[in-house]
């Protein structure tokens, strides 16, 4: 069973900058499409951002395009979300998810929940105002 593993999170002042890692643990990410996720309390996990297997192509919710970056390198099995311009309303549980290439568009990402099949168990942002 795959498993991820994210890091990087914790409390910061807005405006601050954070930088995720999702790492893959047995198995590599070589072949699969890369999501991340946030869920505040109270509310319905979202879609941050996306990644293709390729790293060709990306995609970014409205409410953090331009502020974040999703990146990976497959030599590590690790991707990446750069966070800056951090706002309180950033203030989430942060979840790395992962597909099979095969299960999606070629070269294409989607940030949709029910896409996934891998989970992470979620690393903490909390943004201070």
């Amino acid at each position: 069973q795959p498993q991820l593993v994210e890091s990087g999170g914790a409390l910061v002042q807005s405006g601050g900058s954070l930088r995720l890692s999702c790492a893959a643990v047995g198995f590599t990410l070589d072949y699969y499409v890369i999501g991340w996720f946030r869920q505040a309390p109270g509310k319905e996990r979202e879609g941050v951002s996306c990644i293709s297997s390729s790293g060709g192509y990306t995609d970014y919710a409205g409410s953090v395009e331009g502020r974040f970056t999703i990146s990976r390198d497959n030599a590590k099995d690790t991707v990446y979300l750069q966070m800056n311009s951090l706002k309180p309303e950033d203030t989430a549980t942060y979840y790395c998810a992962a597909v099979h290439e095969k299960s999606t568009v070629q070269d294409m990402c989607a940030r949709t929940r029910l896409l996934y099949d891998y989970w992470g168990q979620g690393t903490q942002v909390t943004v201070s105002s």
